[in-house]
């Protein structure tokens, strides 16, 4: 298949800057950086680079073109991407059906992903430069996409070609795993602390305690939130106590 740097995302005749920046913007999150503007109407602009929010590298790098003849020079297949289904003799594929057909392609491939005008899209005439013509499902009775919105489903869909790994661990924050002596001490504080505040009954509590570990054993804690559960058990038996005495 084909690597992320080979693949190029090729907006034609964009009319508002700011869209240019948000799909630079979407490409940039999913490892995508080859953006080229067939004859945008403004570029570049002070609004295209507020929206791509941090990917200015992506507009930096960038590629102005006259025509698309221009954009798709050096590329293999190309990839046109419309909301209308015409009556043309080119394969019509959804997106994930798209990078399906890309992952067939040698690494050396270099491929365009092809999109047009907000409102009017492609013309037939650019349409006969792609080999591959791409329909994104929509609701029927609504099916109008914004232009960075279409480009990051494609970039999604590329992105999960590639089968990422996603880190489960919190966000600066290191997990210390905890043992199975460490749930029995806070199932036994549970049962205790809720006899204490009176929701347990001491004379019936396995059928309340069986449904306490079910819910801990799917919570995977780890120790900063053993000792959180903890102490809140510990404040609730020390208010009941008080209010006892």
């Amino acid at each position: 298949m084909t690597s992320l740097d080979n693949i190029r995302f090729v907006l034609v005749g964009t009319t508002h800057p700011g869209n240019i920046g948000a799909a630079a913007r979407a490409m940039k999150t999913m490892g995508i950086s080859n953006l080229h503007l067939v004859s945008p109407k403004i570029y570049p602009s002070a609004e295209a680079t507020a929206r791509a929010s941090g990917a200015d590298d992506v507009l930096h790098k960038a590629v102005v073109h006259d025509s698309l003849e221009s954009a798709l020079s050096g590329c293999h297949y190309a990839f046109a991407l419309s909301a209308r289904l015409r009556h043309l003799h080119v394969p019509v594929m959804n997106p994930r059906q798209a990078v399906e057909q890309l992952e067939k392609f040698d690494d050396d491939t270099q491929v365009a992903i092809v999109f047009g005008r907000e409102h009017s899209g492609l013309s037939n005439d650019e349409l006969d430069r792609c080999q591959y013509l791409v329909n994104i499902p929509a609701n029927p009775d609504y099916s109008s996409l914004n232009l960075a919105a279409a480009v990051q489903v494609v970039a999604y869909e590329l992105r999960m070609s590639f089968k990422p790994v996603i880190d489960f661990g919190r966000i600066g924050e290191e997990r210390e795993a905890i043992t199975a002596d460490d749930l029995s001490h806070l199932y036994a504080h549970f049962e205790r602390s809720l006899s204490t505040i009176g929701f347990l009954d001491p004379d019936n509590p396995r059928y309340l305690m069986r449904r306490i570990r079910r819910l801990f054993n799917r919570a995977d804690l780890d120790r900063n939130e053993l000792h959180i559960m903890h102490g809140i058990l510990r404040a609730a038996e020390t208010k009941a106590r008080k209010i006892d005495e």
